[in-house]
């Protein structure tokens, strides 16, 4: 059997993929994946030992660089060109295509053309339309009444086929295929499936769609931490993480220093993680650690606190630990993650997306007190680590 698996997106998106591969390979099946051309990427798929097809622009690059809002409809025209060229490309001659990250317009075109079978993968609920939940846009409203969040989805679907719908009726036109009304829909076919957790991410079940939760896609980190740090572990009480990986923190170009201030005014150590917003708390001082890529499952494991941005796979990765959290959201799914820690008293949702030290003070409150990291303990053990087992045993079934 053979294997597509295609993803685009920051490494919340790629990561899980690359976890799936790595299941997918101990059952004997061929992988390849399609993936932004990201060098850490890149790196991140070669550890795993598959085939690489990058496509489109750079994520960081994006993400770092002037807003993108204005370009949005050139890259989703440029990311819906590629997928009919280089991902039916690498596409070819394989079983199955299984596609996540932000909207993978044309992947399911590309299986249609190939005949070959098909699957869309969300870790979040707020990627698949349901009246339990607001569309992606407005994760951090107010829920409205059923019938309001019905038409919230309703416009999202108008939404979607304005940013890509032009762009898929070209291509599908030329490649013979009819047109498709409602793309949103279009690509999460008849039976998505949703890679998270049921505990912190519960699915309630819907009479029109067949969604199968798996689990998250978790790919086990057996890195060894770097010895500096863990000196510096060795060196005094369990430190405080802060970290936003992909998030570039725009409007909050002091939260390394306010981070650093919150920790020590709790009289913690800190840990700080430069991400894409390349953090720097500068004077750092013996209690300060600043590192870049590391092994966040064993880190985890060792820290007080983990004070990080939301995305779905470090909401994950701290639950895991039994880590107490404090989560500034930014946006998208983001607010959602930050309620459910907070709900289950797992930590703290910061109140919107810029920390300040006297904030985060308070959120480190709620996180380090000892009731918190009980139920933190707890909890890490419900989480489910068969997710890739799952969905390989799927695919497998697909027909």
């Amino acid at each position: 059997m053979r294997v597509l698996l295609l993803t685009y997106g920051s490494r919340g998106d790629v990561e899980p993929m690359a976890a799936l591969a790595a299941r997918l390979r101990t059952l004997g099946v061929d992988v390849r994946v399609c993936a932004p051309p990201d060098e850490e990427f890149a790196r991140l798929l070669a550890g795993v030992g598959v085939s690489v097809v990058p496509f489109g622009p750079e994520v960081r690059a994006l993400v770092t660089g002037p807003t993108t809002r204005h370009r949005s409809p050139r890259i989703a025209a440029e990311l819906v060109a590629a997928h009919f060229t280089t991902v039916a490309g690498a596409a070819e001659g394989c079983d199955a295509l299984v596609a996540s990250g932000l909207l993978p317009a044309g992947a399911r075109s590309v299986a249609e053309l190939l005949g070959i079978r098909y699957r869309y993968v969300c870790h979040q609920v707020f990627a698949l339309p349901s009246p339990h939940y607001p569309p992606p846009e407005r994760p951090g409203a107010p829920f409205p009444p059923d019938a309001d969040r019905r038409a919230q989805w309703e416009t999202d679907a108008l939404r979607v086929n304005a940013l890509y719908g032009a762009a898929l009726a070209e291509h599908r036109a030329a490649a013979g295929l009819p047109p498709v009304d409602n793309v949103r829909d279009h690509v999460f076919g008849d039976r998505p499936w949703l890679a998270a957790d049921p505990t912190p991410a519960p699915w309630r079940e819907l009479p029109y769609a067949d969604v199968v939760q798996t689990g998250p896609w978790i790919l086990p980190d057996r890195r060894p931490l770097p010895a500096a740090l863990e000196a510096f572990l060795d060196a005094g009480e369990p430190p405080v993480y802060v970290g936003f990986g992909s998030m570039p923190m725009r409007n909050a170009p002091d939260a390394a220093r306010d981070a650093v201030l919150a920790v020590r005014a709790r009289g913690r150590r800190v840990v700080v993680h430069r991400g894409w917003a390349s953090l720097s708390p500068g004077d750092t001082g013996d209690d300060c650690f600043v590192l870049d890529e590391v092994n966040q499952q064993a880190l985890f494991r060792r820290v007080a606190a983990v004070v990080h941005h939301g995305g779905a796979g470090t909401t994950t990765a701290a639950a895991r630990a039994g880590a107490p959290q404090v989560v500034v959201p930014q946006f998208v799914d983001q607010p959602y993650w930050a309620a459910r820690v907070a709900a289950l008293g797992i930590g703290a949702a910061h109140d919107g997306p810029v920390p300040t030290a006297v904030s985060l003070s308070a959120a480190l409150a709620t996180a380090l007190a000892p009731d918190t990291r009980t139920r933190a303990v707890s909890l890490a053990g419900s989480i489910r680590t068969d997710g890739t087992a799952v969905a390989a045993r799927l695919l497998d079934a697909l027909d």
